[in-house]
C-alpha cells in the first residue's frame, strides 16, 4: 500500500452498504441529482455487460486524538463518483432522489428480458409484459419467487427457461460487479487531494477547496455539519431560485422545521441581484472573518482536527472549529447584517450587479463590515471604511491575483491592528496616493476593454455623484443604467472606421464611451464631433432642440464635465482623436478622485 493511496476493487453491494452504514459518506447527499434518467440507463447497462464505469475516488479523514488519549478513526469521504453511487442508490435499492426542482422522485429502471435491453421505465413499458418495470425488485432476497418468474415469462413468451433464467442472474449479479475504488491516505493535504483528482477525471474537473471543505462539513454529524452544509446551500438557492423555496421545505422536512431555516427564509424575498452569494463565497466570508485567516486549505485541515504547531489532530480543535464556522456562517446569513452590507455597497453607486464584477471585492468587503460590527465600531465609520475599501480595492484590483494569500495578508493584519480605523485611513492612503491618481490610473484607463473595472468604476462614480447622461438634460447615468441604457462612442464608431481607425483597441477605447440615450446617439448618427457638438451649439443659442433637450451654455458645460468631456471637443475631427483620448483619461481620473474624496 502506498502512503498516498490504495487501489482496490469492491462490489456494488458492498460499496452501497458502506454508504448506507456510514463508513463512506456522501457529501452533500440531500442536494439535487444532476444525472438525467438516460444516464442512469446507461450505467446500469454498462455494468449488466459488464463495461468499465471508472473509480470512485474517497479520502480517508486523519484519525483524531480524543481528550482521553485514545483515537478516533475517521470516516472516508466520497471524493469523486457521488453521481455514479447516487444513480446506483436510486436504480438498486429504489430509493428516491431529490430532482432539480427539489423534489424526491423514483428512478425507476426497466429490463427488457428478451432484448436484453434497459429503459427509463415509464407507463407505457409498465403495461408490456415482457419488460421488467423495476430491476430493484430483483436486487433484494425473496422480493420476487424466481422459479415462478423464469417458468411464467418463459411461457408466455415462448423462451428456453435456461435462457430466462440466465438473463436474470446476470441482471441479479449487477450488484456483485466490482468497481475500481482509489483510497486516498489520511495524511495527504488538500492541495495534494485536489491536484490528484485532476489528474484521474477524466474530464479534468477542477475539484475546488470549497468543495472539500463542504464535503467534511456534510459529513460531521456530532457537530451538525450537515446542518451547517444545508444552511448555506439552502441560503444561496433561495437568493437565485426563490420558487424553489416550497419544495426544499416540503422536501426536507426534518431541516425545514428547524430554527435556522427560518432565519434563512427571509432571503426568498429579497429581489437582490447586487451580491449573490454561492456556497464558494459563503465560506470563504464565515471562515475569514471568524478564524482570522484566508485560506480556505486551512478550514479543511482545522475542521479534521489539525494543530498547526504540533501537527497533530485533535478532538477539541474540532469541536471549537465547528463552533466558529456556525458563528460565522449565521453572522453571513443575518437578515439585518446581509441588507446593511447590500445598502453600503449601493451606496458607492454600484446600484447594478454589472457593475462590481468581482465576487472577491464583495466578498471581502463583506468580511470587512463584520468585522468592524465585532469591534463595535461606530455605524457611520463602519459604511464610510466599507465604501472606501470596496472601491479602493476595485481601484487597484487588489483580490486579482492570489485572492486568497490577499484575505489572509488583509485579514491578519486588519484583526491585529490597534486602531482599526487608522490602519485603514493608512492603507488606503499607501494604494491611492497621488502618484496612483495622477499617473497610474491614468495608464490603466488607456484599454479598450469594455468590462474594464476601471470604466466600471467611472460609471458608478457617475451615478454617486448624480450625473446626467452626454447631452442629456433630464436623464441621469442611473436612470441610463436601470433602464439598461446602452454605452455609446463619443467619436462614433462608424467615423472612425471611415478615417482610418479599423482596430478594435482604437475606436473601443474606454475613453470613447459614454452613458448616452439611443434617441441622442441615434442623431448622432457617423458625424464627427464638430459637426454635431455645432448643432448641439446651435440649440444652446435659441435653435432647434436635437441632442437632448440641453438649451443653455451652462447646462452644457456642466455636462460636458460629469461626463469629462474635454472643453474644445466642439472643434474636435478624427485628427484629434488621439488627443481627445489622452485627455479624457486624465479627466476621467481627476473626476475619480474627486469620487472617492467624496466617499
Amino acid at each position: 500500500m502506498s502512503a498516498t493511496y490504495e487501489v482496490n476493487n469492491v462490489s456494488v453491494s458492498t460499496l452501497l452498504g458502506y454508504v448506507q452504514g456510514g463508513i463512506i459518506a456522501i457529501p452533500e447527499i440531500q442536494r439535487p441529482f444532476v444525472w438525467d434518467s438516460t444516464k442512469v440507463r446507461n450505467l446500469i447497462d454498462s455494468l449488466y455487460r459488464g463495461y468499465p464505469v471508472g473509480y470512485i475516488v474517497t479520502w480517508k479523514s486523519p484519525d483524531i486524538k480524543l481528550k482521553d488519549g485514545s483515537r478516533s478513526e475517521g470516516k472516508q469521504i466520497l471524493i469523486d463518483g457521488q453521481q455514479r453511487i447516487t444513480a446506483l442508490t436510486a436504480a438498486l435499492l429504489g430509493q428516491e432522489v431529490l430532482n432539480s426542482n427539489y423534489k424526491k422522485v423514483r428512478i425507476k429502471i426497466a429490463f427488457n428480458l428478451r432484448t436484453e435491453e434497459f429503459q427509463t421505465s415509464n407507463p407505457a413499458i409498465e403495461k408490456q409484459d415482457e419488460w421488467i418495470p423495476d430491476i430493484s425488485t430483483f436486487m433484494k432476497d425473496g422480493n420476487v419467487n424466481i422459479w415462478k418468474f423464469v417458468d411464467d415469462y418463459s411461457k408466455k413468451f415462448d423462451m428456453d427457461q435456461n435462457v430466462v433464467n440466465e438473463r436474470i442472474n446476470k441482471l441479479q449479479q449487477i450488484k456483485n460487479i466490482s468497481i475500481g475504488r482509489i483510497e486516498l491516505g489520511s495524511m495527504l493535504d488538500i492541495d495534494t487531494v485536489t491536484e490528484i483528482f485532476i489528474r484521474i477525471n477524466s474530464e479534468g474537473v477542477v475539484l475546488s477547496q470549497a468543495d472539500f471543505a463542504m464535503s467534511k462539513i456534510s459529513v460531521n454529524e456530532k457537530y451538525e455539519g450537515n446542518d451547517i452544509r444545508k444552511t448555506i446551500d439552502y441560503f444561496c438557492h433561495f437568493a437565485k431560485t426563490p420558487v424553489d423555496y416550497e419544495n426544499i421545505k416540503n422536501s426536507d422536512i426534518d431541516f425545514s422545521s428547524k430554527d435556522v431555516f427560518r432565519r434563512i427564509a427571509w432571503i426568498k424575498d429579497k429581489a437582490e441581484e447586487i451580491y449573490l452569494p454561492n456556497y464558494t463565497d459563503v465560506l470563504r466570508v464565515a471562515f475569514t472573518y471568524k478564524f482570522r485567516r484566508g485560506k480556505l486549505q486551512d478550514l479543511v485541515s482545522l475542521l479534521s482536527g489539525r494543530d498547526f504547531e504540533t501537527r497533530e489532530y485533535r478532538e477539541d480543535i474540532i469541536e471549537n472549529s465547528y463552533k466558529l464556522l456556525r458563528e460565522g456562517v449565521e453572522s453571513f446569513i443575518n437578515q439585518s447584517n446581509f441588507e446593511r452590507y447590500i445598502m453600503i455597497i449601493k451606496s458607492t453607486g454600484a446600484i447594478h450587479a454589472d457593475l462590481i464584477r468581482s465576487q472577491n471585492v464583495t466578498n471581502f468587503g463583506y468580511i470587512l463590515y463584520l468585522l468592524l460590527r465585532e469591534k463595535n465600531i461606530k455605524p457611520d465609520i463602519i459604511e464610510k471604511q466599507v465604501r472606501r475599501w470596496i472601491v479602493m480595492s476595485i481601484l487597484t484590483q487588489r483580490y486579482t491575483s492570489s485572492p486568497e494569500s490577499q484575505f489572509d495578508y488583509d485579514i491578519r493584519r486588519l484583526n491585529a491592528a490597534e486602531d482599526i480605523n487608522a490602519f485603514i485611513d493608512e492603507e488606503i492612503s499607501q494604494q491611492l496616493n497621488d502618484t496612483f491618481w495622477s499617473s497610474i490610473l491614468v495608464t490603466r484607463l488607456n484599454t479598450s476593454v469594455a468590462s474594464s473595472p476601471y470604466w466600471k468604476t467611472f460609471i458608478i462614480s457617475q451615478v454617486k455623484m448624480g450625473d446626467r447622461g452626454f447631452l442629456s438634460k433630464e436623464i441621469s447615468v442611473r436612470s441610463l443604467i436601470e433602464n439598461r441604457g446602452d454605452v455609446h462612442h463619443i467619436f462614433p464608431k462608424d467615423y472612425l472606421q471611415k478615417n482610418g481607425h479599423n482596430n478594435r483597441g482604437e475606436y473601443n477605447q474606454i475613453a470613447n464611451f459614454a452613458m448616452l440615450q439611443t434617441e441622442v446617439n441615434i442623431q448622432i448618427s457617423n458625424r464627427a464631433p464638430i459637426d454635431y457638438m455645432q448643432s448641439v451649439l446651435e440649440q444652446c443659442n435659441g435653435g432647434e432642440n436635437v441632442y437632448g433637450g440641453i438649451s443653455d451654455m451652462a447646462t452644457l458645460k456642466k455636462n460636458m464635465a460629469e461626463n469629462c468631456i474635454p472643453s474644445n471637443f466642439s472643434t474636435m475631427d478624427v485628427s484629434n482623436y488621439d488627443d481627445f483620448l489622452k485627455a479624457r483619461r486624465v479627466l476621467m481620473a481627476k473626476k475619480l478622485k474627486e469620487y472617492f474624496g467624496s466617499l
